[in-house]
């Protein structure tokens, strides 16, 4: 597969991933661990559909257990995070500080052997932290408990950086694995789901296909999309492209009704999507001129 194929199909996660929050949104008032299990199962039911008619299952077998396990802390731990912080906190605001983590991979990647951080990736940083500080800033005013769901969105959107970046070096593993990651992820979110959580279900239609729309796109399709991407394109430039995300996904909340149209989400949102773009610019710049040297 052509690089510029897989960066492709990689970004069409990021543009699924721009309807996640009104689809969580959407889907309330489902707990996180509940809502981690019915989206990933129906996500990973499909995959393994795909991989039966494929004939592809027994690409699984050579998958080494430490994979399998890094997988599913990646995705269980991220969606848990994120889902919580949603539900804590307001989404719109919630979400965009989630979406730190495409800096983060512009960030990490320039501290990879080779790489440097340049004064562009400080500045980009400093401006998408600015707009986190808006967000931060305004909880004092806002709802209870926000500062709370706003540091597990920060911690989302570490997770997720993090897990892209490392997936990078696991290029062997076949996308296949995904779908194990997936099942899995389920079975565990719906184990803890029984210890600790008490049961509550979408109470309309919008809410239930709120859930099966998490688990057929933005929790099951873009992963084995962003699985491709990372692993065989271009993860600098899906670092850049996925700066759009954030924008995306407020103004589709904004659209839906479900975030107030402010000026300060709007600068927030700005910030974030501009200090990603920055830093990712200030990458490429450099890639640039070691090529010309």
């Amino acid at each position: 597969m052509r690089r510029t194929t897989a960066t492709l199909i990689g970004f069409s996660a990021v543009v699924l991933w721009a309807l996640l929050a009104f689809f969580t949104v959407a889907s309330a008032p489902v707990p996180p661990l509940l809502l981690n299990a019915l989206c990933f199962g129906i996500g990973g039911a499909v995959g393994l559909v795909w991989l039966l008619m494929s004939g592809g299952i027994g690409r699984l077998r050579g998958v080494p257990l430490s994979v399998y396990a890094f997988g599913i802390a990646g995705l269980f731990g991220y969606h848990f995070l994120y889902f919580s912080a949603l539900r804590m906190a307001p989404p719109a605001e919630a979400g965009l500080i989630a979406y730190l983590w495409p800096l983060f991979i512009v960030l990490f990647s320039g501290l990879l052997p080779g790489e440097r951080l340049r004064a562009g990736h400080v500045a980009g940083a400093l401006c998408a932290f600015g707009g986190a500080a808006i967000i931060v800033a305004g909880s004092a005013r806002g709802v209870d408990g926000s500062r709370g769901g706003y540091a597990l969105a920060f911690l989302a959107a570490l997770t997720w950086a993090s897990y892209s970046l490392i997936s990078r070096r696991l290029g062997h593993v076949p996308t296949a694995a995904v779908v194990v990651f997936c099942l899995a992820s389920s079975a565990l979110s719906a184990l803890a789901h029984l210890a600790f959580e008490t049961a509550a279900w979408p109470v309309d239609t919008l809410g239930w296909l709120a859930v099966l729309g998490l688990g057929l796109g933005p929790v099951g399709l873009a992963f084995f999309t962003w699985d491709i991407g990372v692993k065989k394109g271009d993860i600098q430039l899906l670092g850049t492209a996925s700066y759009a995300a954030p924008l995306l996904s407020t103004l589709i909340l904004v659209a839906a009704g479900m975030a107030p149209a402010t000026l300060s989400l709007l600068l927030a949102a700005v910030l974030i999507a501009g200090g990603a773009a920055l830093a990712a610019q200030a990458g490429r710049a450099a890639r640039a001129r070691v090529t010309r040297s």
